[in-house]
């Protein structure tokens, strides 16, 4: 038995890993209680690294390439026991290979609306996914930081780390890009370099190389939804504020039109059928008019008075009114000057 475990102990002369296993990021060389050879061969291949370690500490890395183990190749075997006298005999150091080339395809999104500071804004709610790629770039940090003696250590065990790096940083990433954050929202590419710019740091704290980052969706309120697609639509016309008060009137137009569809239903048609269907023409019109920078048309004949209009429909066409005011259809000055000719009717 004796003799058995000797000539397994010569057995290790060639040190080197196939990395068979998908998403490995380290793996140990398995030698147990086996001795490597003095003179043993260590093979790297491209997209690895190795690291000797020796009564736990790093003695050393090695890049792609064949090295034969010896004093000159690893230096730290000169300190080692049995070697301040050269005695070429087996020693004892662990190995661990490391996986360089790129993990790709990572996933990060948000679980749940992760709340974000704005200028323009203020708070904001949002929820967006997309995926990333990373390397190990400094293995002897990645082992000491990240991976310790494990026998295996892949990408799948780190995931929730970065996920949470990823999440962590997207408010600081906002921040620091100095950009609106409409823009980045506009602008998934912007956005991938904004985050990519905030984390690479962080990923280089623990040993690991930020590759490429995608920002695939982001989801906003309804509320800020609108308004990054009114200024998509602007952006469609440019800066010319008079095509932009023309495309807001063609976007406003048929809204008011299904309202007056059906029998009258809806704000603008029962301010229609009141005889407020003429003030607000008048309003879209003087809008368009400022907006393209002419003179304000003269003004339009006042609309027939109601044969009879009972106080009960003055106050509904007040409450409509109320209503178009408060959506930025009416300014306060038109609201106040058909409230004042309804109320006349009352007289």
């Amino acid at each position: 038995m004796a003799l058995m475990d000797f000539i397994r102990k010569q057995f290790i002369d060639i040190i080197q890993w196939t990395e068979n296993d998908e998403g490995t990021l380290a793996w140990r060389f398995p030698m147990a209680d086996m001795e490597i050879q003095y003179g043993a061969s260590l093979t790297v291949r491209e997209s690895q690294m190795a690291v000797f370690v020796n009564e736990g500490k790093v003695a050393d890395v090695f890049g792609p390439g064949m090295y034969k183990l010896t004093t000159q190749t690893v230096p730290v075997l000169t300190y080692l026991k049995n070697w301040d006298k050269l005695f070429e005999s087996p020693f004892k150091s662990d190995v661990y290979f490391f996986s360089t080339r790129q993990q790709v395809d990572q996933k990060w999104g948000t679980p749940q609306p992760i709340t974000i500071r704005d200028n323009d804004f203020g708070a904001v709610r949002l929820r967006a996914f997309g995926n990333y790629s990373f390397r190990v770039a400094d293995p002897r940090l990645f082992h000491t930081e990240i991976s310790g003696t494990r026998e295996r250590y892949t990408a799948q065990d780190i995931d929730g780390q970065l996920r949470g790096l990823v999440l962590q940083n997207i408010s600081n990433a906002i921040a620091s890009s100095g950009i609106a954050f409409l823009d980045l929202a506009a602008n998934q590419l912007m956005f991938a370099q904004a985050l990519t710019a905030q984390l690479s740091p962080e990923f280089a704290k623990i040993g690991l190389k930020l590759d490429g980052m995608t920002v695939q969706s982001v989801s906003l309120p309804e509320e800020l939804q609108k308004i990054l697609d009114q200024k998509i639509g602007m952006g469609m016309v440019g800066n010319d504020m008079g095509k932009f008060m023309q495309y807001q009137t063609a976007q406003a137009i048929p809204k008011f039109a299904e309202g007056g569809a059906g029998g009258g239903s809806g704000i603008a048609g029962d301010a229609m059928g009141l005889g407020a269907g003429v003030a607000l023409g008048q309003v879209l019109a003087q809008n368009l008019q400022q907006g393209l920078q002419q003179p304000a048309p003269a003004a339009a004949p006042a609309a027939p008075a109601a044969a009879a209009i009972s106080a009960d429909e003055v106050i509904a066409t007040l409450e409509k009114l109320g209503e178009l005011k408060a959506k930025g259809i009416l300014t306060p000055e038109e609201f106040d000057a058909k409230k004042a000719e309804l109320l006349k009717k009352l007289v």
